[in-house]
């Protein structure tokens, strides 16, 4: 029998007609029950159409019918003017209708795969980090990677995608926002690295109270209002999980490669497998995964005591067919705050971690050279 996690990864592509955005980010498609074989939900739409909902109505039947669901009961019901402000189109706002002669069951997600956005030709390998589930220490092992990548001589930009959970200006100990020149963001360079998050837009670390149509904006815009120049590597740390960011990701950089954190705890790898099964479902590569916490070394007598327990990023790396890239342990970097370069969260080249990350971004250089 069909989930309702399956059911809403099956009608993601589905688009609300007139404003040829996802029904399921909008949050459009409700009550959803599931009783053994049949389904039954209701659509919102913004217009009541009846050409329109019979196309919507068959491209869900066609979807849930390939995946098995032949008994399906749909209901349609126009938006409140409440849901319609949420979708950023007040109750008398215009429409655009869909361009005439469009594929029904093709281009019709969230409009994202069409975006202008860095040119993959020009040669710049975009590295999504991601994880199953938070406190693993993704947007570490991000910066760390990124300033090991920066530091081999690498041109390398960083957008920390993770909106709600937005840490990298902080770890990287950024004090600057960014500029404006000539209507377009530069972005803040740190250890030679290019940096954009949503944390230089927000004052005294307020919370983000944004729904997911709003996050994909910004996530658009760091794309394209920004002056990146020539770059070699993007990274992307997403936010834990399988949300709406993720998916925005996917679906806007389809050439991006994925590298999956987690620490050796069993339930973090379990968890962090659907992360890793998410990017080889939409045909992203995984490059490999970081086991992070990976241990505690006693700095006296250098025992290891494997604090989290073990095994957990091999494991995950076997599940998805993958390299373990490193095995990092529990530690915090040697930063003094005197220090002109201090930053909270990245370790310095010389040290054993340092080099750690030097030898994952090795590793990351020869994949994406030799493919």
């Amino acid at each position: 029998m069909i989930t309702k996690e399956q059911l809403e990864a099956i009608l993601r592509p589905v688009a609300e007609p007139a404003l040829q955005r996802s029904l399921i980010e909008l949050q459009w498609i409700r009550d959803i029950m599931i009783k053994e074989d049949r389904v039954s939900l209701t659509v919102v739409c913004l217009e009541k159409d009846g050409d329109q909902q019979q196309k919507t109505a068959e491209e869900i039947r066609f979807r849930l019918a390939e995946a098995g669901v032949e008994d399906v009961h749909l209901r349609f019901r126009e938006a409140s003017e409440h849901e319609r402000d949420l979708a950023g189109y007040p109750a008398n706002s215009p429409v655009s209708e869909p361009e005439e002669g469009s594929a029904p069951f093709k281009g019709r997600g969230a409009g994202l795969e069409h975006l202008p956005i860095l040119d993959p030709q020009a040669g710049v390998n975009f590295i999504a980090i991601a994880s199953g589930k938070g406190g693993v220490g993704k947007s570490t092992v991000t910066v760390n990677l990124a300033v090991a990548l920066a530091r081999l001589g690498k041109r390398v930009g960083l957008i920390d995608a993770d909106i709600y959970g937005f840490s990298v200006p902080d770890m990287m100990g950024i004090e600057t926002a960014p500029s404006i020149e000539e209507g377009s963001i530069i972005p803040v360079e740190r250890f030679g690295v290019k940096v954009m998050s949503m944390g230089f837009f927000i004052q005294d670390n307020n919370p983000v109270i944004w729904r997911g149509p709003m996050l994909g904006k910004m996530l658009r815009q760091f794309f394209n209002d920004v002056t990146w120049g020539e770059l070699d590597y993007m990274l992307l740390d997403l936010p834990p999980g399988t949300g709406d960011i993720a998916l925005d990701v996917h679906q806007m950089i389809p050439q991006s490669r994925e590298i999956i954190v987690t620490t050796p705890h069993a339930t973090a790898a379990f968890v962090a497998a659907r992360a890793g099964a998410m990017a080889i479902k939409t045909e992203h590569e995984v490059l490999g995964v970081v086991e992070n916490m990976a241990y505690y070394e006693c700095t006296s007598c250098g025992q290891k005591d494997y604090i989290f327990g073990r095994g957990g990023g091999g494991r995950l790396a076997e599940t998805l067919h993958t390299g373990l890239l490193a095995q990092i342990p529990v530690s915090a970097p040697d930063n003094h705050p005197s220090e002109p370069d201090f930053s909270p969260s990245v370790y310095k080249a010389d040290t054993p971690v340092g080099q750690m990350y030097k030898d994952v971004a090795l590793q990351i250089i020869e994949r994406c050279t030799k493919d």
